[in-house]
């Protein structure tokens, strides 16, 4: 019988691709050895500076609530409370169209059986010097040309490897979702690998 492996996924609750890629990554869950972890990075720090279009900087300012609460959540609760707390995040954001509000946020936190009160983190940049460690614990493997998801697992030989994405709609379902895992794991720990990508003609589904 196979040993489960780990594989970590960094991600920040308002990037919708991320959203598809962890769900996607449950599903793996299910038909391969594997046990997911998440982690909070934040599109917030990573365009920190950037020349952005003002749609996207107005984004990025509003950005910082929901990564800043899922650190408190992280540091109250430890880190496996971040599954469900994403999942609610994700459920009101991306399939609700729900606003990054405070009252997204208190429901998100109870949603996931959490304290509510954690929604005051939203405002508060005490979080941020955590938000920003974990961050970089996710970046630094990949670089800061790419987003989220960023993933870093055991390649095929045991080798840890890092890699962004995948940017995939919808998410694979079944034994779809282990091919998906398999090939991905493949080609990331090809030493001297970088990019696989083609025209992006769809937008998400959350199927």
């Amino acid at each position: 019988m196979s040993e489960r492996i780990v594989a970590d996924m960094w991600f920040d609750p308002i990037c919708p691709w991320a959203w598809i890629t962890s769900r996607w990554l449950l599903e793996v869950e299910r038909v391969r050895d594997v046990d997911i972890r998440f982690h909070v990075m934040s599109l917030s720090v990573l365009n920190e500076g950037r020349d952005l279009p003002e749609e996207y900087q107005a984004l990025m300012k509003t950005g910082w609530g929901p990564v800043r609460v899922c650190i408190a959540a992280e540091q109250r609760y430890g880190t496996g409370a971040l599954r469900n707390l994403y999942t609610a995040f994700g459920t009101r954001i991306h399939l609700r169209s729900e606003q990054l509000t405070r009252e997204l946020f208190t429901a998100a936190l109870a949603d996931a059986g959490l304290d509510p009160e954690l929604a005051d983190a939203a405002d508060d940049p005490e979080f941020d010097g955590a938000l920003r460690t974990s961050h970089e614990a996710g970046m630094r493997p990949v670089g800061t040309d790419v987003g989220t998801p960023v993933i870093q697992a055991p390649g095929p030989d045991g080798t840890p490897v890092a890699f962004f994405g995948p940017v995939v709609t919808p998410a694979p379902r079944g034994e779809a979702a282990g091919r998906l895992w398999d090939g991905v794991l493949l080609v990331a720990g090809t030493p001297g690998f970088f990019e696989i990508k083609r025209t992006r003609e769809v937008g998400p589904i959350f199927d």
